[in-house]
C-alpha cells in the first residue's frame, strides 16, 4: 500500500447543495477559540495557517466559548481585515443560557422565533466584524419550532443581504423535512465518528444523498475518546485504526477522518483543535480513499460483530 505524503496538501472545495455554497471539505471548527488563549496576533497566525491548507470555512455559534468565541474572531478579523475575505463565515444560533455575558438570561432555552433569529444573526455579524454570513444554522431542533417564523426570518435575512444560505444542526429527517419545505436548506450539521454511527442508520445521510446536500459532521474524533483506549470499543478501534496507519504511514486521525469522508454523502468535517498539525492530518484525509476492506474493518472494530 502506497503513503499519501506526497498527496496535494490543500483541501478540496464542495458545494454543499446544488445551489448552495462551496465550501473547503476540511473547516475550521473554533468552538474552544476561546480555550486556546491565544493572542490576537496568534489567532490572525493561525488563521493564516489553515487558509495555507486551503481550509476556507470556519465553524462558529453564537454560544460558543460563554459567548466569546465570535467576538474573539472579529478581533483577528480587525487587525487583518484582509482575512475577512479569504474566508466563507458559517454560524449558528437558537440556543440560550445564562452568563455573565447575558445578564438578562435567566433560563436555559432554545429560543427560535423571528425576532430571535434575525437579532443573533445581526449581533453575529458585528461581533465578528462581517457584512455578510455565508451560511446560518439553527443549532439545536426546538419543540417549540414554527417552521413558517422561521422561514419568515430567514427570507428576511436573505433579501436584506446579511446571510446567503440557511442549514441545521442536529436535527432528525422529520424536522429538517419539515423545514426545507417551507424554505430551502443546504445542510445538516450532525455528530458523527467511529464511536458515533447514527447518521448513517437513522436516515439522515440517505437523506442528504437524496437531496444531494452534503452534511457537516462534528467531533469526527469523538471528542479524542477514539484515542482513549478507556472502553473496549476505543480499544478495538485504535488496534485498526493502528494497523492501518502504520500500512498507508499516516497518522490514526487520519484514518479516522477518512472514514467518515469515505461516505458518499460527500461529508464536510469539522476540526477542533489549535495545533496546525492536526489540521494537516484532516486535510490529508481529505485526499485518502481507504478501500472498502479497510472501512468495513473500522465499521467492524466500532460494532465489535461482523456485517450481517
Amino acid at each position: 500500500m502506497s503513503s499519501v505524503s506526497d498527496m496535494p496538501a490543500l483541501s478540496p472545495r464542495l458545494s454543499l447543495a446544488p445551489q448552495g455554497p462551496e465550501f473547503s471539505q476540511i473547516v475550521l471548527g473554533l468552538w474552544r477559540l476561546s480555550a486556546w488563549q491565544m493572542s490576537a496576533q496568534q489567532r490572525v497566525r493561525f488563521l493564516e495557517q489553515a487558509l495555507e491548507l486551503g481550509i476556507t470555512t470556519i465553524d462558529e455559534a453564537d454560544i460558543y466559548g460563554d459567548y466569546t468565541s465570535e467576538t474573539l474572531l472579529g478581533e483577528a478579523f480587525a487587525i487583518a481585515p484582509h482575512l475577512r475575505e479569504r474566508f466563507e463565515v458559517v454560524t449558528k444560533c437558537g440556543i440560550q443560557f445564562p452568563s455573565a455575558q447575558k445578564p438578562l438570561q435567566t433560563s436555559h432555552i432554545y429560543e427560535t422565533s423571528a425576532a430571535h433569529i434575525v437579532s443573533s444573526a445581526e449581533n453575529s455579524l458585528r461581533n465578528m466584524g462581517l457584512d455578510s454570513l455565508d451560511l446560518l444554522l439553527i443549532h439545536r431542533p426546538d419543540p417549540l419550532m414554527d417552521a413558517d417564523e422561521i422561514a419568515e426570518a430567514f427570507t428576511q435575512l436573505r433579501a436584506s443581504g446579511k446571510v446567503k444560505h440557511f442549514g441545521v444542526s442536529n436535527f432528525t429527517t422529520s424536522q429538517f423535512a419539515l423545514l426545507h419545505n417551507r424554505f430551502p436548506l443546504v445542510t445538516n450539521q450532525v455528530e458523527c465518528s467511529l464511536l458515533q454511527m447514527a447518521p448513517m442508520y437513522d436516515g439522515v445521510f440517505d437523506q442528504c444523498q437524496q437531496l444531494r446536500l452534503a452534511p457537516m459532521i462534528w467531533s469526527a474524533l469523538g471528542g479524542g475518546a477514539l484515542f482513549e483506549g478507556k472502553t473496549e470499543q476505543s480499544r478495538r478501534l485504535l488496534s485498526a485504526l493502528e494497523k492501518i496507519a502504520a500500512e498507508l504511514e499516516v497518522s490514526t486521525s487520519t484514518i479516522a477522518l477518512a472514514w467518515i469522508i469515505r461516505h458518499p454523502v460527500r461529508p464536510l468535517v469539522l476540526t477542533g483543535s489549535s495545533r496546525v498539525q492536526a489540521l494537516r492530518e484532516a486535510v490529508q484525509a481529505s485526499h485518502l480513499r481507504l478501500s472498502r476492506e479497510q472501512w468495513f474493518d473500522l465499521w467492524r472494530a466500532s460494532t465489535g460483530a461482523d456485517i450481517p
